[in-house]
């Protein structure tokens, strides 16, 4: 047993994470929760400002549970990182998103790991949790470390456990979810392993290195996508084809093995399954392979935007309306149901292709009232009334927000596209068109 291990096991360790957004936060309260004396490293100060009022801003993490771990004072957020010397272990938790090219930018997670190199010390763990291509950990972070001087899996310990956050979850959340555990040696694997096992309740499963658990995170995404590929392609040939894909689906998830339910719609949000493929498909280059099947369904997921759009122009062709002009109302920013996260959203990707073509766009989202892309900040509709559904030429369901009255929808629309099939429940159907 190493030393780290022992203070680990003696709660007597003290522990860090860089970057406090939906992975790292959860992450530092668990931490917290645990007993252990931790640190926040947080360059925001909006968010700074927010965790110390004891208020979050992510929500799987109540403002209650949140203003009791600060008030015991385990958990303290700061924007200087010299005190990363005073942490036995630290986590990375940064973003990891494409560049205008759908190349990897790492960049802040070289600058997590910069921020480190003055404060690295013997007995020192570091675990990069963000999702990144394979070879990361070991191809730039420890030979960055190692500049220091000290040798990783001797004077300090590396790994890669990939974050599993699923918001809005209700059942799995940072706690609960088994843990991938990857580490350059097995030293640095073991102490890893010895951290999650006593901050979070689950199982820890050990890789023999970080490739394997970086890869491992990229083919849970890159099976979500490939899969959401097949069905957004096949709802496409039957809308061609007079059949409901949706009845299809559950019709096939009668069989008790073999299949797994996947669902269309107008592409794919958040910061993981839009993205993690890419960064297979860029590292495949290296090696002179692309990787087809991944690329096809990417290009499948990335037009289902595109595609909404001239459904929705056919719709109203069919009404004697052109798409130019027409007063369209989205309902549903979010990447997905009852959270209010947008990021990478295909609905705000709909609503620009809708723009492009001439149509008076405005949503609604209980959980978003506004949202900055393309370069500008665009502010929702306050309340989902019957003037502003009656004013609509055609109302878009784009997110299927469990807390929406879509009875009351449907009365009040006199168009609906639901590509979510969130009105399924609804038996006058004279108004509505699925995905």
């Amino acid at each position: 047993m190493n030393s780290l291990i022992k203070k680990l096991n003696d709660n007597e360790a003290t522990l860090g994470v860089i970057g406090l957004g939906y992975v790292g936060l959860p992450l530092a309260v668990e931490m917290a929760k645990a007993g252990y004396r931790t640190f926040g490293f947080e360059l925001q100060q909006t968010k700074l400002d927010a965790i110390r009022a004891g208020i979050s801003y992510i929500a799987d993490v109540p403002s209650e549970k949140l203003k009791s771990i600060t008030e015991s004072g385990l958990l303290s957020v700061t924007s200087d990182f010299s005190l990363i010397a005073s942490v036995d272990c630290i986590c990375i938790c940064v973003p990891t998103p494409l560049d205008k090219h759908q190349v990897p930018d790492i960049s802040c997670v070289r600058a997590a790991a910069e921020s480190i190199i003055p404060c690295l010390h013997k007995d020192m763990l570091i675990v990069l949790e963000s999702t990144t291509y394979p070879g990361t950990t070991e191809e730039l972070l420890r030979p960055l470390f190692e500049q220091s001087g000290l040798i990783c899996g001797e004077d300090f310990y590396l790994a890669f456990s990939p974050e599993r956050v699923d918001p809005g979850n209700s059942i799995y959340d940072t706690n609960n979810t088994p843990k991938v555990v990857g580490g350059i040696t097995h030293q640095c694997t073991n102490s890893a392993a010895a951290l999650y096992e006593k901050i979070i309740d689950a199982a820890i499963h050990r890789v023999s290195s970080p490739a394997v658990a970086e890869m491992e995170k990229i083919l849970e995404n890159t099976y979500r996508n490939i899969n959401i590929g097949l069905i957004n392609e096949l709802a496409i040939l039957c809308h061609e084809m007079g059949i409901n894909i949706w009845e299809v689906i559950d019709a096939a998830r009668t069989k008790p093995y073999g299949f797994q339910a996947f669902y269309p719609g107008s592409g794919l949000g958040g910061h993981c399954i839009p993205l993690d493929p890419y960064y297979l498909s860029w590292k495949a280059r290296e090696y002179g392979l692309h990787t087809s099947m991944i690329e096809v369904s990417m290009t499948i997921n990335d037009g289902m935007p595109k595609y909404c759009t001239e459904r929705v122009s056919k719709m109203l062709n069919k009404r004697k309306k052109a798409l130019n002009g027409s007063r369209i109302v989205v309902l549903g920013v979010a990447y997905k149901q009852d959270i209010d996260d947008c990021r990478e959203s295909p609905s705000i990707k709909v609503i620009h292709e809708l723009e492009k073509d001439g149509a008076e766009v405005h949503y609604y989202d209980p959980y978003i009232t506004e949202y900055n892309e393309y370069g500008a900040t665009r502010r929702g509709e306050l309340a989902l009334t019957a003037e502003l559904l009656e004013a609509a030429d055609l109302v878009i369901i784009a997110t299927a927000h469990t807390t929406v009255d879509y009875a009351f929808v449907q009365r009040h629309a006199s168009l609906i596209f639901d590509t979510k099939n969130a009105m399924a429940k609804i038996k006058d159907r004279h108004n509505i068109e699925l995905l």
